[in-house]
């Protein structure tokens, strides 16, 4: 029986043994584990702050860029407008002329057909000229129908006939269009 005991006992030391180990090699594998997680973290930390870091100066760098070009855009749109201004009067200069020449030439002619023809060249010469820039008369009969887009009603008298009711009867103010966008509405008057 004592060899049974002692095989029993030792038995039980190594088992000891082995559970000391264990136990010890769990320690030490938790220890580097939490070593490991606390150095990730640590990792994870640093990366997160410099992708933060990157994050701002793109962001700092768009909003200057934004702002470049918010600024480039309104100074563009003040330069364009002064030079489509110039333009036009640059294209009115020749008709400018023509009218002072004519202004002229009517001081010392006694016949009115040819004021009546040099005013009727210089009339077609402004026309062609605001053609060009996309000015357009609003084409406005008698007998129409009242369109609000293109036409303003400036007074209602009794129509002279039942067909011309709520129809257009009198254009008093001519209308345009400046490439295809109403700025002057026609000024009408409609048959009630």
């Amino acid at each position: 029986m004592s060899d049974k005991k002692n095989r029993k006992e030792q038995h039980n030391e190594e088992l000891n043994d082995v559970t000391a180990n264990l136990e010890e090699n769990g320690q030490e594998q938790a220890e580097a584990d939490e070593q490991s997680d606390l150095s990730t973290e640590t990792e994870n930390t640093d990366s997160a702050a410099i992708e933060l870091a990157e994050m701002k100066d793109k962001y700092i760098r768009l909003m200057a860029e934004f702002e470049n070009f918010r600024r480039r855009t309104a100074k563009e749109r003040i330069d364009l407008s002064k030079t489509a201004t110039q333009d036009l009067m640059s294209n009115l200069l020749p008709v400018l002329d023509d009218m002072e020449r004519a202004k002229q030439s009517i001081e010392g002619v006694q016949d009115v057909n040819s004021i009546l023809e040099g005013l009727e060249l210089v009339f077609h010469k402004l026309q062609h000229v605001v053609q060009q820039k996309g000015l357009k008369v609003i084409e406005i009969n008698v007998g129409d129908s009242f369109d609000s887009d293109f036409h303003e009603a400036v007074t209602q008298i009794p129509a002279p006939s039942d067909d011309l009711k709520g129809k257009i009867i009198d254009v008093i103010e001519k209308g345009y269009t400046l490439n295809e966008k109403v700025i002057r509405f026609a000024k009408v008057i409609i048959g009630a």
